[in-house]
């Protein structure tokens, strides 16, 4: 672990009071960690925007299946992509509602094309991407 260093911020009593809220609600235990997410959370959010950066991610795609050639266009634009694409889960919603989470690993570019070819497959009912950092840059 690196070394940590200690700094003081000034801040409105306002807006401590409402971060100190929302702290309690997300379970964290200290300001220290709540800010080291945030400060995470912003650094990742910087990253996603280049489009040449490594990134990890998920698709989350919610169709019906018995949309004729549907599950087959899915399939292979999955096939097209198979060195980013690296896991998948298929849960079946309901007798009509299929639910597919497909993991992703990639240059950020990439990861956006594969998930706006797939979120724009005729069909498909809902679908979004969340992508994050790899971790590496964390240690």
């Amino acid at each position: 672990m690196s070394e940590l260093i200690r700094f003081g911020i000034s801040i409105d009593a306002k807006l401590l009071q409402n971060f100190d809220r929302l702290i309690q609600q997300k379970g964290y235990a200290t300001r220290s960690e709540a800010l080291r997410d945030l400060i995470r959370a912003s650094l990742i959010e910087g990253k996603r925007e280049d489009d040449e950066e490594q990134m990890v991610g998920t698709v989350t795609l919610v169709y019906n299946h018995h949309v004729r050639d549907l599950s087959d266009k899915l399939t292979e634009h999955q096939h097209a992509y198979h060195h980013q694409i690296i896991s998948a889960l298929h849960v079946h919603l309901d007798a009509h509602n299929c639910l597919e989470v497909l993991v992703v690993r990639g240059k950020a570019r990439e990861i956006k094309k594969i998930a706006d070819e797939l979120i724009g497959v005729k069909g498909v009912k809902h679908g979004k991407l969340v992508m994050t950092a790899t971790g590496e840059e964390f240690h």
